[in-house]
């Protein structure tokens, strides 16, 4: 029987309503922003109503060399960081959750410690610099290997998994590792889409480590490249065709670039989310249905 709707429930669709709003306009206005003329964008100060195509401002953007290294470099930190980044944690999580590992709590310990102590600035970039990663790629990877946040989430996971799963694999003749690999991360793909999702975005948005160890401007990966660009409006002058599309309106025009930008660095995460999405909605429908 289909329930009916009554006041309480249409304030509550109102209010759902009011908040995707809140979320989607922002992005809707700067989609319509990279895509406007400067003279669109001068007639209507709230401009959420297109009046105009114009693919120049990413036109500029990919004709840009740098722009393609970038990405490049983005591309790798986020896949390489992100497969280091869920090996050690989904390790170092079953590892945790171990009774009969020995100095289990002593480990523990370590880990939470480190998690609200840190050793600073200075210490971090002296031990980078002692080993070697100044200037590398790897400084974008290494000195975030690991949340200590998402590992405990993945631990408190993987202490909910009963016993008897693992101890009849034993058994069976299972080692850890096999157990581990063909039992715990099947089960557990909900919370590992999850994570992995977050660690992927983190990735991808890296900019702070690679300001502070990267030297080389051609090793800037594309959000640290997007800060340059958004610091100095000078950068277009670096773009033939950007010198010869600016018109009166150059303040106007440097924001379309500027949203065409932010349009680049945020349409991967959206076109991941969708292949993930199943795994979340797995996760929420575990336990719903009792036969």
């Amino acid at each position: 029987m289909r329930h009916k709707l009554n006041v309480v429930d249409y304030g509550i669709h109102a209010i759902l309503i009011v908040a995707a709003l809140i979320m989607i306009v922002p992005f809707y206005n700067v989609v319509l922003q990279s895509l406007a003329t400067p003279a669109a964008i001068a007639k209507q100060p709230i401009y959420l109503i297109p009046t105009t195509i114009n693919f120049t401002s990413f036109k500029v953007i990919f004709e840009n060399k740098a722009i393609w290294s970038a990405i490049r470099i983005s591309s790798f930190v986020t896949i390489v960081g992100m497969l280091i980044n869920m090996i050690i944690t989904t390790c170092g999580a079953y590892a945790l959750t171990k009774k009969h590992m020995p100095g289990q709590k002593l480990f523990i310990g370590l880990v939470i410690f480190q998690m609200l102590f840190h050793g600073g600035l200075i210490p971090t970039y002296l031990t980078m610099k002692n080993y070697g990663l100044l200037n590398s790629l790897l400084a974008m990877i290494i000195p975030i290997a690991v949340n200590t946040y998402y590992l405990i989430i993945m631990m408190s996971y993987f202490r909910t998994i009963p016993d008897a799963l693992e101890e009849s694999a034993k058994i069976d003749g299972a080692n850890d590792i096999q157990i581990l690999s063909r039992i715990v991360l099947p089960i557990s793909m909900p919370t590992l889409a999850t994570i992995c999702l977050f660690y992927s975005v983190e990735r991808w948005n890296e900019w702070y480590n690679a300001m502070i160890y990267l030297k080389d401007s051609s090793k800037f990966p594309l959000q640290l490249y997007l800060r340059e660009m958004l610091a100095s409006a000078s950068v277009l002058a670096n773009s033939d065709l950007a010198a010869t599309e600016i018109s009166d309106h150059a303040a106007i025009y440097t924001n379309g670039l500027k949203m065409a930008m932010v349009v680049v660095t945020t349409l991967p995460i959206l076109l991941v989310y969708p292949w993930l999405q199943k795994y979340f909605t797995a996760g929420v429908m575990i336990g719903s249905v009792k036969e």
